[in-house]
């Protein structure tokens, strides 16, 4: 994977956790895990389980863009399998020592060997029947579809799933770090979704606000729905 610029916005801290959460429909819990760490009962000690993503900023953690797109792809595997954080570390490391990868969850190459890699290796620690793994890879599949990379192969924006079409092809809500400073907007007309709430629960009605914007009734719903989900 190419080396970014420091200044690059997409690697800029611009989300705080519950943010984050809340865009990602994550438990502020386990996304608070996989950047921060958990500590856990082992005998008569507590245990401090390191993190599986740095955060663009700490303290507090405050993420970028790109961290979205690290904790995307990790909810894939949390989706129908759950996350077990041993299991996806050592995945993760397995795969980017064999693949060279620096940032694993970030690079394009996972619609190709080092997703499949890495799908083989988590399978394989947490014991996933042969069925199973059929499921992830669909699943996996089809999150890293919710993601645009540019010709540099770096993530430049997130279709976040929604409350009506979780992983079909459509993609009404988008989160682009150039537009919006990247707050969930609807991708047909770059409107922020919490500005189409803010006027729903202020009374106005779905019909006039689709009228004002120049989109459909439907559209409009699907923001409602996001926020409302998130």
């Amino acid at each position: 994977m190419a080396q970014s610029k420091p200044s690059d916005i997409r690697a800029q801290p611009a989300y705080t956790l519950a943010e984050a959460a809340r865009y990602l429909k994550v438990a502020p819990a386990t996304l608070r895990a996989w950047f921060v760490g958990r500590d856990y009962p082992k005998g008569s000690s507590t245990v401090h389980s390191k993190p599986l993503i740095r955060p663009a900023k700490n303290p507090p953690p405050t993420l970028s863009f790109w961290n979205l797109i690290e904790a995307h792809v990790l909810r894939s595997l949390r989706t129908d399998h759950g996350v077990k954080m041993d299991a996806l570390r050592r995945a993760i490391h397995y795969a980017e020592r064999h693949l060279g990868i620096d940032r694993l969850l970030l690079s394009s190459e996972l619609r190709a060997h080092a997703g499949a890699l890495l799908l083989e290796q988590y399978g394989r620690l947490i014991d996933l029947s042969a069925s199973g793994q059929v499921a992830m890879r669909h699943m996996f599949a089809a999150h890293l579809a919710r993601v645009e990379w540019d010709e540099w192969k770096f993530p430049v924006r997130l279709y976040p799933a929604t409350a009506t079409e979780v992983l079909i092809a459509a993609k009404p809500i988008a989160i682009d770090p150039q537009i919006a400073f990247g707050r969930p907007i609807l991708a047909a007309k770059g409107i922020k979704t919490s500005t189409i709430v803010e006027r729903i629960d202020a009374g106005e009605l779905a019909e006039d606000l689709a009228e004002d914007y120049d989109l459909t009734p439907e559209q409009i719903e699907e923001a409602v729905l996001y926020e409302r989900a998130a």
